[in-house]
């Protein structure tokens, strides 16, 4: 066996548009390799290019998923990143709202700060063990709900192929043309246009998916019957940065409906208290900018060994909350719906349903939590 390294990624160096195509000409010379790998990569660019430009108009465009770009997207909105992360392939590296102050409007940052100092005073009065450094995060973590999914406050590192960064640019072309103008995509389609203008260098007619009839796959177009066994489909309500951990699951499939009625997501801390009502009130007063905490609904589907490796991810006391939570929830109804129907199954599932994952046969956890096997799907924060 031998292993040659045809390319990699330059820190710095900026891949251009021809440089791409000739590359995906090179790979797709490897589908019919006459002689050996010397010879066709340095062979005449014109003979590349012609191939290139073949594969390009027959539809066959595999080959450009072999060039990627590692691109910086900085300061743009929470929705733009929740939709290119729904497409799967994908690498991405993102500033956490769990960990990190977010930069906000003048409209919400009142707000925000308002709720910091008021979850860190709930969270050192529940939980006094807690230093003053984990109480903001963990206030942080709550109030971010409060940040609009429109706000351009989020950077991310995002490596994808020459292919699927075209595939993308020409789903938001369609969809800024075809889409209906609904309060949400009024405030959508223009950060999907900066997107565009953003990387027109990179911007190919000929790549796209048209043939295959393909579109952003974030937004649901009917209603989805939930169904329980070997694969499951399921359906809860959730909010916009429950979501956005749940997309990590790559392997899992998500689709989401923004409801005519807003809801809203209620921290466990302050939920039955007199800040219910206080914190409801002023999610409401930024409903127009559709903020993080604004309940969804969303369909789950995927393999019942995928919803397992879930289970062993977010049912931990590490877990962000809300989709511990959900996550535990969706796993009982899971076994409640497949225990006579599929009674192997089941009995592979259940001992997932008995604790967090530090319960878990075989499992070793390597930095355990302040709340341990009985509090960690109990908490408060």
């Amino acid at each position: 066996m031998e292993i040659k390294i045809l390319g990699s990624t330059k820190p710095e160096y900026k891949l251009t548009k021809s440089e791409a195509m000739n590359f995906a000409g090179k790979a797709a010379g490897i589908c019919y390799l006459p002689s050996t790998l010397d010879e066709l990569f340095s062979e005449d660019v014109v003979k590349t290019e012609r191939r290139a430009n073949m594969t390009l108009n027959s539809g066959h465009h595999s080959v450009y998923d072999h060039p990627m770009y590692n691109l910086a997207l900085i300061d743009v909105p929470k929705i733009i990143a929740m939709i290119i992360n729904n497409e799967n392939m994908y690498t991405t590296s993102e500033k956490s709202a769990r960990y990190t102050k977010m930069k906000t409007t003048a409209e919400e940052e009142k707000l925000y700060l308002k709720w910091i100092d008021i979850y860190k005073e709930e969270i050192q009065k529940k939980y006094p063990q807690i230093d003053e450094k984990k109480a903001v995060k963990l206030a942080q973590e709550n109030a971010r709900k409060l940040i609009s999914i429109f706000t351009p406050s989020t950077t991310m590192e995002y490596t994808v192929s020459f292919r699927q960064i075209n595939y993308i640019m020409h789903w938001f072309k369609n969809y800024i043309k075809e889409e209906k103008d609904t309060e949400f995509n009024k405030k959508l389609k223009p950060y999907m246009q900066e997107f565009l203008d953003c990387l027109s260098e990179l911007y190919v007619e000929e790549l796209n998916s048209n043939t295959k009839n393909r579109k952003i796959s974030l937004f649901a177009s009917r209603d989805r019957k939930e169904e329980f066994g070997e694969n499951y489909c399921i359906n809860y309500k959730a909010s916009w940065d429950e979501f956005a951990q749940a997309q990590r699951h790559r392997t899992i499939d998500y689709e989401v409906q923004v409801p005519e009625e807003a809801s809203y997501s209620i921290p466990k801390i302050i939920k039955g208290t007199d800040l219910e009502e206080e914190w409801l009130k002023d999610m409401e007063s930024l409903k127009y900018l559709y903020p993080q905490g604004m309940l969804i609904n969303i369909n789950e589907r995927g393999t019942a060994e995928n919803f397992i490796l879930k289970c062993q991810e977010r049912l931990c006391g590490e877990a962000q909350l809300d989709i511990a939570i959900h996550t535990k929830e969706n796993l009982d109804r899971y076994l409640e719906n497949i225990k006579d129907s599929n009674p192997a199954l089941y009995n592979e599932m259940k001992e997932y349903g008995n604790g967090p994952r530090c319960t878990f046969k075989g499992f070793k956890c390597t930095s355990p939590c302040m709340f341990g096997p009985k509090g960690a799907l109990n908490r408060y924060i």
